[in-house]
């Protein structure tokens, strides 16, 4: 017999952890949108709010270690900003950032790099119809695992000894995710390294992009220097489609991206856990901007597209389509990304997205946007490793 019970609407546990500076601000922001998305798609949401960052580590000495297990319980991480002058720079990257990463296997950290219609771009020419690509930056090896060793410190003959350290079981990973990406966009994938200068990491990133390449005959394959890349990708961004690198690269070249398509204020991110075992968790790369704290004037428009990404991450692509033409909606036209250029406060900016999430759901509001990536991760999320 077939059962016309209607199916029970999903329901997704957040681990929301605003952070520091303008964290708290752009991430109500995101809230308010991620309220209006439930409303017309028919999902819900539960939601922990998490007390971490320079404040209060400065109150309680406390980092990672002590939410970990109470963090690992949700679906998802819904990240604001991190970071203050009170508190010594490396101490909250490397015992809060990092260990995340590290700890819940946040293999694969992903960032579009997407010029919007509307938004402006310092360089001359460039249309979005020229630049969509994706970066995939391997998340959690590298040069930041943190090891290494000074001798001699504080002498003319100090020598500092800081490892790189890439395995093949890590490589092969995110270079597995990049191709399903890559097969589910425009079929191309670039690897960008340094493999004549940093030869033995090269080898096992190239050797691993070879391996892995032949199950997927339909994706063309390209190398391009990492060096070669910060010329190729201001000037012909359309040369790109999914672009995998290590971390380190990873981390200067996404900075670069983040330009090309306007600047901090418009770039998402998504650090996934790609089998399951522990939450991803999604955030704006702008940082914690404190000298434009509690001002208004910080654009929500990165966390809220990082929230697209948690939400085709999540499956429901409807919506998380939706969430990212309702932020492109909305800065599209601004005269400026920040400040009184956007029209609004930090708050009503993020009311006006989520009024633009109401508006498409019920048909009166067009989409800016031909496609979205959030679908092409929600189709990755749900299809087979080869």
């Amino acid at each position: 017999m077939s059962s016309n019970t209607p199916q029970q609407p999903s329901s997704y546990s957040l681990a929301v952890v605003p952070g520091d500076g303008i964290g708290p601000e752009v991430t109500s922001a995101a809230l308010a949108v991620l309220d209006a998305a439930e409303a017309a798609f028919g999902f819900t949401t539960t939601r922990e709010v998490f007390s971490a960052g320079a404040h209060h580590y400065v109150a309680t000495g406390e980092l990672f270690a002590e939410i970990e297990e109470r963090l690992r319980g949700h679906d998802a991480i819904l990240f604001g900003s991190m970071g203050d002058p009170s508190v010594q720079p490396g101490i909250l990257e490397r015992g809060f950032i990092l260990q995340m990463r590290q700890r819940f296997a946040q293999a694969a950290n992903v960032r579009p790099v997407r010029l919007y219609p509307g938004v402006r771009t310092p360089i001359a020419d460039l249309t979005p119809e020229r630049c969509d690509l994706v970066i995939v930056r391997e998340n959690t090896e590298g040069a930041y695992v943190g090891r290494g060793s000074t001798v001699h410190e504080g002498t003319p003959h100090a020598v500092a000894v800081q490892e790189s350290i890439n395995t093949k079981a890590g490589v092969a990973r995110v270079v597995e995710y990049a191709f399903r990406l890559a097969a589910a966009r425009r079929r191309k994938l670039t690897l960008c390294h340094k493999t004549n200068i940093l030869v033995e990491a090269g080898k096992l990133w190239a050797g691993t992009v070879a391996e892995i390449g032949e199950r997927y005959p339909e994706v063309e394959v390209d190398y391009v220097h990492v060096d070669a890349m910060c010329f190729h990708l201001p000037t012909a961004p359309e040369r790109f489609d999914v672009v995998v690198t290590d971390n380190l690269f990873g981390d200067i070249i996404t900075d670069l991206g983040a330009t090309v398509q306007g600047g901090m204020g418009v770039a998402a991110s998504a650090n996934l856990n790609l089998d399951g075992s522990a939450p991803s968790m999604f955030e704006a790369i702008h940082g914690s901007a404190p000298d434009i704290a509690g001002t208004g004037a910080a654009n929500p428009a990165g966390a809220v597209l990082s929230l697209s990404l948690l939400l085709g991450h999540l499956g429901e692509a409807e919506a998380a389509a939706a969430v990212e033409a309702a932020a492109v909606h909305v800065i599209g036209g601004m005269q400026s990304l920040t400040g009184p250029g956007m029209g609004g406060t930090t708050d009503e900016v993020g009311q006006a997205m989520a009024q633009a999430v109401t508006a498409l759901a019920e048909g009166h509001l067009s989409s800016p946007l031909r496609d979205s990536l959030t679908g092409a991760m929600a189709a990755v999320r749900g299809g087979a490793q080869r």
